[in-house]
């Protein structure tokens, strides 16, 4: 047993987890979620914003349970093992705006960082461009951390504050089972191709006690590296590749499926302009380096009490309705015309939040005496 548990050491354990979910992800598309898309952070925020009819695209359109297993998972795992704790406060409105941004990016490239893996382990080589966007953008988040960029410190909350998030997704599960004439629903298109809400359900919450118990973050993984050279967040990133690599190669060569085709075009839900790719993510990369986690780790923070990173949240879910009401979002054809645009800018305000924000801020001299009046 000893000698189990050396071998069982964190940097092992984060791997088989993201081992586990790598493998759950796709089989989840043979179940009947979207190809390449069995989990899916951005694209699962953006359709639950859907359903809620906060954006009007008809194809993406859907209460998905896999967001609410996350949230739901993560809360009964941090009761469990006494680490909920409320608290919040650290510059909201910023969190916000970036959690906006971070969507308008992943829906620039088609995918979050956790798609941007199972898209490659499918044999999507545009994920390369996806995922080297990523690293960049938390480089240069890397870059603004050491020059003291900080969103300030969180305070500790009521107890009761904590709680929303989880009992909006206990909400929402209610909500999914009954299905009122209220919420929308995708006839055709990705939102309509969903696994039983129960298998989508448990793998949720599975998906969410493993990621709260390991800190799993699919950007951190990458400012981990660049900031202190620890690999451990990025043995997630390993594990994930691995399982739906495994499990798409057996669908495919094994049982005659169609889950693994190498290479760039005719790739589900996706596009090939490469530079539009890399600067999506890009935009991805930075912004959740500034909020401390990607869109998955918002979501496990929020199911532990951290009204910081639900309000990160609720951007999110605002930048798929800004995204999708105002044609920003890429097709399979490629970015629209404005979609570009909006992305330049978001990098552009991340990069100036960056460097205003902080010990060495670069705000002007007499707006800062003003602001300690």
């Amino acid at each position: 047993m000893t000698r189990v548990s050396r071998l069982l050491t964190p940097g092992v354990l984060i791997t088989l987890f993201a081992l586990v979910i790598g493998i759950l992800a796709a089989l989840l598309v043979r179940w009947g979620n979207p190809p390449n898309m069995g989990i899916c952070v951005g694209c699962f925020l953006r359709d639950i914003s859907g359903a809620l009819r906060l954006h009007s695209a008809a194809p993406v359109q859907y209460l998905r349970p896999e967001i609410i297993g996350f949230v739901l998972g993560s809360f009964g795992a941090a009761y469990a093992f006494g680490e909920f704790r409320a608290r919040g406060g650290s510059a909201p409105i910023v969190r916000f705006l970036l959690g906006a941004l971070v969507m308008i990016g992943i829906l620039m490239f088609m995918g979050c960082p956790v798609r941007a893996v199972l898209r490659l382990a499918g044999g999507d080589l545009n994920a390369i461009l996806g995922l080297a966007g990523t690293a960049f953008g938390a480089l240069i988040g890397v870059l603004l951390l050491k020059r003291g960029f900080t969103l300030g410190r969180s305070a500790k909350m009521s107890t009761a504050a904590g709680w929303i998030m989880p009992a909006i997704m206990l909400g929402f599960l209610i909500v999914a089972i009954i299905r009122p004439v209220f919420i929308a629903y995708s006839t055709s298109g990705p939102g309509s191709m969903h696994a039983a809400l129960i298998i989508s359900l448990a793998v949720g919450l599975l998906v969410g006690v493993f990621a709260q118990r390991t800190r799993m973050c699919f950007v951190g993984g990458w400012r981990d590296l660049f900031l202190v050279r620890d690999s451990y967040l990025f043995k997630a990133v390993i594990g994930l590749f691995i399982g739906g690599l495994l499990v798409n190669l057996v669908l495919t060569y094994g049982f005659g499926g169609g889950y693994f085709s190498l290479g760039f075009e005719g790739q589900p839900a996706a596009h090939s302009n490469h530079l539009w790719n890399f600067l999506g993510m890009m935009l991805v990369g930075l912004g959740a380096t500034q909020l401390g986690g990607c869109p998955l780790r918002q979501l496990i923070l929020s199911g532990e009490g951290d009204t910081d990173a639900a309000v990160t949240v609720l951007g999110l879910l605002a930048g798929a309705a800004v995204a999708h009401n105002f044609t920003l979002a890429s097709t399979g054809a490629g970015p629209t015309s404005l979609g570009p645009w909006v992305v330049v800018v978001g990098l552009v305000i991340a990069i100036g939040l960056g460097l205003l924000m902080g010990e060495r801020g670069m705000a002007p001299k007499f707006l800062i005496r003003q602001s300690s009046k």
